[in-house]
């Protein structure tokens, strides 16, 4: 499966020798749904990536990617330190040109 460059980043990032890289797969106004929490910025963005990160240490594996009402959406097996893992999570990403400008996790 061939990801567009962010996301791909995104999956592969690891805390934290790859925090700088996955801030930069994001637009500087970027915003994050997660866990029914908004994150808006690369701060904030950055900021729940590394606590999500320390947290749970869980890992995302992509299955298949669609795309839908121009986004691109990716469901990845996350597995890691918290209830019900392994579990299919949806990823629905939009991106501008080279960066990530809003994703939904759910």
């Amino acid at each position: 499966m061939q990801l567009p460059a962010p996301i791909r980043t995104y999956f592969q990032a690891q805390p934290p020798q790859d925090a700088e890289a996955l801030a930069a797969a994001f637009a500087p106004d970027a915003v994050v749904h997660d866990e029914h929490r908004t994150h808006r910025g690369a701060e904030e963005i950055l900021a729940w990536w590394q606590a999500a990160k320390a947290q749970y240490r869980h890992k995302a594996e992509p299955l298949d990617l669609t795309q839908a009402a121009g986004k691109t959406v990716v469901r990845a097996r996350v597995s890691g330190d918290f209830p019900g893992s392994p579990t299919v999570l949806t990823f629905t990403f939009g991106l501008a040109g080279d960066r990530i400008t809003d994703l939904e996790i759910r």
